[in-house]
């Protein structure tokens, strides 16, 4: 099988590696760059467990074949926090207790930031509507929409 040197930026770094055709974005990370917080939820971009930012936009790593990435911008959970210090969506995911077995919780933390980032303001709703494509197995989803609309107000400044 053919395979690609491809030059991409992740999580701020520049980084070079080869792909097979074959690879998918999730099979890059996981297994060529060992960036294993990226999980595999279902491998048809049902779940969301993959979601990434790829160019600015979160996608489904694994429904972008690794071949796509020459020159790309590409952000994972391993390049949220700052250091030793937690993005505020990451500790407020702590301070809710909204998360249980974590398959789900890399790729909804990596849509929400995409998603307040946009939309510093949200209501509820629209909380609810931009994480629809994020199935989480083991909660009820009430503590996971709590922890993001605490972000977003922490994240604006005006904390609850």
């Amino acid at each position: 099988m053919p395979k690609h040197v491809i030059t991409a930026t992740v999580n701020g770094d520049e980084v070079d590696f080869t792909c097979r055709t074959d690879q998918t974005l999730l099979d890059v990370l996981r297994d060529e760059l060992y960036l294993t917080g990226t999980k595999n939820g279902c491998g048809t971009g049902d779940c969301g467990a993959c979601t990434v930012i790829f160019n600015g936009r979160p996608v489904n790593a694994c429904l972008v074949l690794g071949a796509e990435l020459e020159g790309a911008d590409i952000q994972t959970i391993e390049g949220m926090s700052d250091g030793n210090a937690l993005h505020p969506l990451q500790q407020k995911f702590l301070d809710h207790a909204a998360l249980q077995c974590g398959v789900c919780t890399p790729g909804i933390l990596n849509m929400a930031k995409a998603f307040l980032e946009k939309n510093p303001d949200p209501t509820e709703t629209e909380v609810r509507f931009a994480l629809a494509g994020n199935l989480c197995r083991c909660t009820g989803y009430d503590k996971i929409i709590r922890a993001v609309m605490d972000a977003a107000a922490e994240m604006r400044g005006s904390a609850s």
